[in-house]
């Protein structure tokens, strides 16, 4: 990889190869399914601790809408192996997901996750949502000292499969089951809802 603007909504997420706790990794071999590429600050840490530990017990969640999680950190392999283990035994979970190394923080400079100045990893804890074409649809970034909500993760991924091809889109905390919104009326004529018509999803 080499210097570049971090990548947008609507770009391609950039390709890598590195280590991981599932062996050698390569981002553009999960294409066809989606994938939600999630950043750390560091191994051991207790923010960092509790969002892995929610993420293992939804994996048969996010499994169930075609999805990899794959994390990242700044620090070795050997630390994820031993943090992993760490969390398994400590909370009952399996983290069965991939752990990429990034010590030099390439991966994360080139997904803009911190800054090319930076001199630590304290930013990073950043999560793209990237569909099966490789391309990125959403994402969210949070500071070191705030929990993700792993909850809130499926709820995007939901929604952004459910808008994915069509004209519709989703309201305000949009959960599968609930309306959808229909396009602006080109020709709204009397009607006063033409800005914002709900229509039942099936």
């Amino acid at each position: 990889m080499h210097d570049q603007s971090p990548p947008s909504i609507g770009e391609p997420a950039p390709d890598f190869i590195a280590r991981s706790t599932k062996g050698q990794f390569q981002l553009s071999a999960l294409r066809g399914r989606w994938t939600i590429f999630f950043s750390h600050p560091a191994d051991f840490t207790p923010v960092c601790s509790t969002e892995f530990v929610a993420l293992a017990r939804r994996r048969e969640a996010f499994a169930a809408l075609d999805c990899q999680l794959v994390g990242l950190s700044v620090d070795s392999l050997y630390a994820h192996i031993a943090w992993a283990r760490a969390l398994e035994n400590l909370f009952d979970v399996t983290i069965d997901f991939p752990v990429i190394e990034d010590p030099t923080m390439a991966i994360g400079r080139a997904y803009g996750m911190i800054r090319a100045d930076a001199t630590d990893s304290m930013a990073m804890r950043t999560t793209f949502f990237i569909d099966p074409a490789g391309i990125i649809r959403a994402t969210t970034c949070y500071p070191h000292n705030v929990g993700r909500s792993a909850d809130e993760m499926l709820r995007l991924l939901r929604a952004l499969q459910r808008v994915d091809g069509s004209d519709r889109l989703v309201p305000e905390g949009w959960e599968p089951g609930r309306p959808v919104l229909l396009p602006p009326d080109d020709q709204p004529g009397d009607a006063a809802d033409w800005f914002c018509r709900f229509e039942a999803d099936n």
